[in-house]
């Protein structure tokens, strides 16, 4: 691997140094060959034969440098004071294939200094969860933190009950976070103008090429957020904790706890047990993320040329980004242009989602049974059953709007709208019972079924051979969909 091991060049204020704690006898979960290759990892004879033993934290090679991040943040709209890397470690940072910087994060590798009340650990199912969902979002195209594996224990952890501790080999472009420079307001002032730099250079050195660098690369934050955000809510996926510790300043998706993909479409819907007032509901997701952003800019205003009108023109393009990405790429879904007319027809869908509670990932891909039934039986059948759980009213409803969309259709390509509607509209998503399923086994010593999901998610936009009735079934319309816990 390329290493480029530069954080550990920082004023040593930003974080600690430190191995990782062993796991007792890590053995083998998952790994993820396609992020190795990637990396150049599986060209390394020597990380290959022992990735178990490095995950598990028993080994540290030459190479990397551990050490653990200080940050604060805002949680649930409060200010949290320090946080950090509680409970992992930036193992080493390396350039990839395409020559782009990735960080390699343990994730439950023991005590840290940030630890606060914590044990420094991570539990089997929720490390499933975080690595089958970066391998989900990364493969429908999403921008996301991955994983290179994950190993399991016999260490004991306390959650609710007691579980099997593992860790996680998290890779993504950066783990700086919004709350990196929150912690640097509050904690070491003195260092932002160095880590500002560090973070253009770093992530994002087009930016040198302007007359003011830092509101340019301030800007690109704020629009390269809009934009995740705008695919989260496409593709019908809720954060659950949009904490301003739990955003990147790369606009990838980071720090996967009580995330879950729509299936009964409900914007209101709260996935984090945690969230009583539904502040990080999946509608209220694009605007917690200007939320966050118009918390962080303002401590840029320490530097030189960073004044309060400058920062209101970085912010200024969030909605106008957020909604153009928004609007087009909900077209696509429909395989129509973005247009005013598609749009009304876009709205008019949902708004028939919503009120019949019908499921979102599936009623989307069902509608290529209605444009090119022939083509695609699997949809026909997702077609079907759509259908009949309208209610008499719903199906005029219905009947009204297929009848103005398929007008609408017939004036373009074929190919065209089928090949959209294909590549946008996933066949599968990680539900949270598939997740559960895989982890149950898992549980058990069993993990068949986390490989038979990783490969199904492998090719999220295609009919595969290795799914089973219940990785695309919707639950009933009278069960509400499955909180899930941010403890992990």
């Amino acid at each position: 691997m390329r290493y480029q091991n530069t954080y550990v060049n920082l004023d040593t204020r930003l974080y600690h140094e430190q191995p990782p704690t062993p796991l007792d006898n890590p053995r083998a979960g998952h790994f993820n060959s396609q992020v190795a290759q990637q990396l150049s990892w599986a060209d390394d004879e020597d990380l290959m034969t022992n990735w178990v033993e490095i995950l598990g934290g028993q080994y540290v090679p030459a190479d990397f440098k551990p050490l653990s991040m200080a940050y604060a943040g805002h949680q649930f709209g409060q200010w949290a004071g320090q946080l950090g890397d509680g409970r992992g470690l930036l193992m080493a940072q390396v350039l990839d294939n395409d020559g782009q910087p990735q960080d390699l994060h343990l994730k439950g590798a023991g005590l840290t200094p940030y630890s606060r009340m914590g044990d420094g650990r991570a539990v089997l199912r929720s490390t499933i969860r975080e690595y089958l969902c970066g391998h989900a979002l990364t493969q429908l195209g999403i921008p996301s933190s991955n994983a290179l594996g994950f190993v399991v224990s016999d260490t004991r952890v306390r959650r609710e009950r007691i579980e099997a501790g593992a860790a996680l080999m998290r890779v993504a472009d950066s783990h700086i976070r919004l709350g990196h420079v929150e912690w640097i307001a509050s904690f070491a002032p003195d260092v932002l103008g160095e880590f500002t730099d560090y973070m253009i250079d770093t992530y994002y050195p087009e930016c040198r090429d302007s007359e003011t660098p830092v509101l340019a690369f301030l800007t690109a934050v704020v629009e390269r957020t809009a934009r995740m955000i705008a695919d989260w809510q496409l593709i019908g996926f809720a954060h659950g904790v949009m904490n301003t510790d739990n955003l990147s300043i790369t606009g990838s998706t980071l720090d996967f706890g009580p995330f879950g993909f729509m299936e009964r479409f409900n914007p209101a819907w709260i996935n984090n047990h945690s969230d009583h007032t539904g502040r990080y509901a999946y509608q209220n997701q694009p605007a917690i993320g200007h939320w966050n952003l118009n918390v962080w800019l303002p401590h840029f205003m320490r530097l030189e040329g960073v004044t309060r009108e400058t920062l209101s023109d970085c912010l200024a393009p969030y909605e106008a980004t957020f909604m153009q990405h928004y609007q087009q790429g909900l077209c696509r879904k429909l395989g129509l242009p973005h247009q005013r007319e598609s749009l009304g027809l876009a709205f008019e869908w949902l708004t028939l989602l919503e009120d019949n509670l019908l499921d979102y990932t599936n009623s989307f891909r069902a509608l290529l049974g209605l444009v090119a039934p022939a083509d695609h039986p699997y949809e026909q059948k997702l077609l079907a059953t759509m259908t009949t759980e309208l209610s008499s009213d719903a199906q005029q409803v219905w009947q009204d709007w297929s009848t103005r969309y398929l007008a609408q259709i017939e004036q373009l390509s074929l190919e065209q709208v089928v090949n959209d509607m294909q590549t946008t509209n996933p066949v599968y998503v990680l539900r949270n019972s598939m997740a559960q399923r895989a982890i149950t086994a898992a549980e058990q010593g069993q993990f068949e079924e986390v490989d038979r999901v990783f490969r199904l998610l492998a090719n999220p936009y295609s009919v595969q051979d290795i799914a089973n009735d219940l990785d695309s079934n919707a639950p009933a319309p009278d069960t509400p969909q499955m909180p899930i816990s941010c403890s992990s």
